[in-house]
C-alpha cells in the first residue's frame, strides 16, 4: 500500500508540474494584453514600458515562467493587474465561497444519484427503473443554467418564496434561515449533473454485479437483502468513486454559468470576470488552484479505491 501511494503521489506532482507549464502558456494565447485595457491609447510611451518592467511582459516567456512558478512555490500568484490586489488573498475568498456551495450540492447529487441508481438496478424492467433512468437521464441532458433561470422564474419571481441570487449575510458558512435560503435554489441545480452521471454510473455497475454469480449465492446462504445489497454497494464503490471524484473537482472548479446566474462571488465568476478583463496574474493563479485541487482530489480517489479493493494496487 505504501509503494502505491508514494508512485501515486510521484504521478501527481510530474501532472501539477505539467500544469503549471498549461496555466502559464495557455493564458498567453488570449489576444492583447492586460495592460491595452487599463491604459488609454494616447498614453506615454515611456509609461507603457515602465507598467511592462513593474509586471514583468518584458522578459521572454521562458524567464516568466521561471520567475512566476518560484513565486507559486512560496504562495504567492502574483498582483491583479486590474485591481492591484493580490490574487491569493482574492482567489482563497471567491474559493470559500465556491466551497459553501459545492459541498452541499456534491452531498445532495452524490446521495440522490445512488440512492436512484441502486434502486433502479434493483427494479430492472420495472415502473421505478423507469422512473429513476428518466429522472437521471433529464439530470444529465437539462441545461443546468436554464434550470437555473427556471428556478428563479418560479421561486424568485412569480412566487417570492426564495432569493434571486447572491449569498445573504456577507457571505461565509450560512448560521441562520435567512442565510440559508440563499443556498437551495444554486445547490439543487448545480447538483443536477452529478446526481444524473453517479445515477447512470451506479445503476450500470449495480446490473452488472447483480448478472453475477456472488450475489445469488449470498442469497441461497440466507442472507438478508440489506446485507446483500451492502455487498453489492462494496463491490460498485471503485468505479463510483472515480466518477465522484471527477464531479467533485467539476463542482469545485467552480460552475461559471451557475454562479453568474445566481450572482455567487466564488471562483467561476471570479474566473469570469478575469477572462474579460484580460487579467493574466489572476486567469493563471486560478486555473493553476482549480486544476492542482481536481489532480489532488482524484489521487485521494485512487488511494481510497485501492482501500476499499485491494487489486486495483497491482
Amino acid at each position: 500500500m505504501a509503494q502505491f501511494i508514494v508512485l501515486r503521489l510521484m504521478h501527481t506532482i510530474l501532472i501539477l508540474f505539467g500544469v503549471s507549464i498549461v496555466a502559464f502558456g495557455l493564458i498567453h494565447l488570449i489576444p492583447g494584453n492586460p495592460l491595452d485595457i487599463l491604459l488609454p491609447p494616447e498614453a506615454p510611451k515611456e509609461v507603457v514600458e515602465r507598467l511592462k518592467v513593474e509586471f514583468g511582459f518584458d522578459k521572454p516567456l521562458y524567464l516568466q515562467y521561471v520567475a512566476w512558478l518560484g513565486r507559486v512555490v512560496h504562495g504567492n500568484l502574483g498582483t491583479s493587474v486590474f485591481t492591484g490586489l493580490q490574487v491569493t488573498s482574492e482567489l482563497l475568498s471567491a474559493l470559500g465561497n465556491t466551497f459553501v456551495l459545492a459541498i452541499p450540492a456534491a452531498v445532495l447529487g452524490f446521495s440522490l444519484g445512488t440512492a436512484f441508481g441502486t434502486l433502479a438496478a434493483f427494479n430492472h424492467g420495472r415502473v421505478l427503473d423507469k422512473v429513476f433512468s428518466i429522472v437521471a437521464i433529464l439530470g444529465l441532458s437539462m441545461p443546468h443554467y436554464w434550470l437555473g433561470i427556471a428556478l428563479v422564474i418560479v421561486f424568485a419571481v412569480l412566487n417570492p418564496l426564495l432569493p434571486a441570487a447572491g449569498m445573504g449575510g456577507g457571505g461565509g458558512i450560512p448560521t441562520s434561515w435567512d442565510d440559508l435560503r440563499y443556498l437551495i435554489l444554486p445547490v439543487i441545480t448545480l447538483s443536477m449533473i452529478p446526481m444524473g452521471v453517479i445515477g447512470r454510473i451506479v445503476r450500470s455497475t449495480v446490473l452488472e454485479i447483480l448478472s453475477q454469480e456472488f450475489p445469488t449465492a449470498l442469497r441461497a446462504k440466507g442472507l438478508r437483502k440489506r446485507r446483500v445489497v451492502l455487498h453489492v454497494l462494496k463491490n460498485a464503490a471503485p468505479p463510483a468513486l472515480a466518477v465522484m471524484g471527477l464531479q467533485l473537482g467539476f463542482l469545485l472548479g467552480g460552475s461559471i454559468l451557475i454562479e453568474t446566474v445566481f450572482n455567487w462571488p466564488g471562483s467561476g465568476q471570479f474566473m469570469n470576470l478575469a477572462i474579460f478583463r484580460r487579467d493574466i496574474p489572476v486567469l493563471q493563479g486560478t486555473v493553476l488552484v482549480l486544476a492542482s485541487f481536481f489532480v489532488v482530489i482524484n489521487l485521494l480517489v485512487d488511494v481510497l479505491q485501492a482501500v476499499i479493493d485491494p487489486r486495483i494496487r497491482r
